[in-house]
């Protein structure tokens, strides 16, 4: 079993997709929004925050730790304030392509295995219409970038090029990798809860 230090449930049902053992146990440690990082530094770190705090209260199981930001023109977008800020990312997205970039890290037995993923999403032009149908959904509300690609958002999106799993917020690919490295078995892990 591993331990998922996430309340996400699209980290959830991803992990639940591929048949692997876990439980959540949400992290309190609070995330890192300082602009002067790269995305890609800045969600591993997040990621790291996160395993780390459930790992000192769990040291029996692996955990693991992921964040997931939006990124475009060297600005990262989190999840929106408000639906005004939602409205202004999805603007800034009409038309063009950003990338998706989640960090994962995995620790276990006092050592720490990170990664991230890159993913590049093509969105369609957006009419003000269609921003607003999309925002009184409430769908944006708790995504990075105010979309989510496995919902309503899908008929924004004109392509991607990467990781489908990654802009959900879970690489699962890169992830299973991690796992190898790091002598985690994600699909055989003993006995212990499921979530």
């Amino acid at each position: 079993m591993i331990i998922l230090a996430s309340a996400s449930p699209r980290r959830r049902e991803l992990l639940e997709q591929i048949g692997c053992k876990f439980e959540v146990i949400t992290s309190n440690a609070d995330e890192i929004t300082d602009a002067g990082l790269e995305p890609h530094q800045l969600v591993v770190q997040n990621a790291h925050l996160k395993a780390a705090a459930v790992a000192a209260q769990h040291p029996e199981y692996p955990v693991l730790g992921s964040d997931t930001v939006v990124s475009l023109d060297g600005h990262i977008y989190g999840k929106p304030r408000d639906k005004e800020h939602a409205r202004e990312m999805l603007n800034t997205f009409s038309g063009r392509t950003h990338q998706v970039i989640t960090g994962i890290v995995l620790a276990w037995k006092g050592k720490f295995w990170q990664a991230w993923e890159t993913t590049e999403v093509m969105f369609s032009s957006l009419s003000a219409d269609q921003i607003d149908a999309y925002i009184a959904t409430g769908e944006p509300a708790d995504k990075a970038g105010a979309y989510a690609i496995q919902g309503r958002a899908a008929v924004f999106v004109d392509g991607i090029r990467g990781s489908y799993s990654n802009v959900v917020g879970l690489p699962l690919h890169c992830l299973d990798g991690l796992a190898r490295k790091a002598g985690i078995d994600l699909y055989d892990n003993g006995e212990g809860s499921s979530s």
